[in-house]
């Protein structure tokens, strides 16, 4: 550890506080055109569902492609097979998605179902044995923990029918979390 590097730390930290001041109008646009689209996901979550799909689908299509490509260009290189199977099953992916996307809505429900069982479980094995160091905190992650175990049932409870709006509720709930705190970074950047 050189005797340098804390004043490198402040130094990056300066330039980064200095091009958020520089740029604090981008952010705020950013974090409000968040907001306003995390609203209509949240309004409208049947529809923001399926964009999410689409998106995921697409993504799954053009990293398969590119993957593809990339496999064929070094195929001397090891793992070439692993390599294709690996794009393949991107691109099969992609294409299911695009091809059938409220089956690809369902699939990811039960991806998301599983998120939330396996940190539910996890956080409260973490509060459980933190709750000594944590003092009155760890109830808090207890209650976090409990929460999405009960998100998970009630979404799993509700299945096929959830599958239309729980994507897209979250995904809405998360875009107004992300743009407001978006909108607040930029407004604190405004003055240096």
């Amino acid at each position: 550890m050189t005797m340098n590097q804390p004043s490198d730390e402040q130094g990056i930290e300066r330039t980064v506080a200095s091009a958020i001041h520089a740029h604090w109008r981008l952010f705020l646009i950013e974090g409000i055109v968040l907001v306003i689209l995390g609203v209509a996901a949240i309004v409208v979550p049947p529809i923001a569902t399926l964009a999410f799909e689409l998106v995921i689908g697409w993504l799954f299509l053009f990293s398969g492609i590119v993957g593809l490509i990339t496999t064929f260009w070094m195929r001397n290189a090891p793992g070439f097979w692993w390599s294709l199977l690996s794009a393949v099953v991107a691109i099969a992916a992609g294409l299911v998605l695009l091809r059938w996307p409220l089956s690809g809505t369902l699939s990811l429900t039960f991806v998301m179902i599983a998120f939330f069982m396996v940190e539910g479980v996890v956080t409260i094995m973490y509060a459980i044995d933190h709750r000594n160091q944590l003092s009155t905190r760890w109830g808090w992650m207890l209650a976090s923990g409990v929460v999405d175990l009960i998100l998970a049932g009630i979404i799993f409870a509700g299945l096929p029918g959830t599958a239309a709006w729980a994507l897209g509720l979250l995904v809405g709930i998360n875009m107004v979390f992300g743009g407001t705190a978006m909108i607040g970074m930029a407004l604190a950047a405004r003055h240096p």
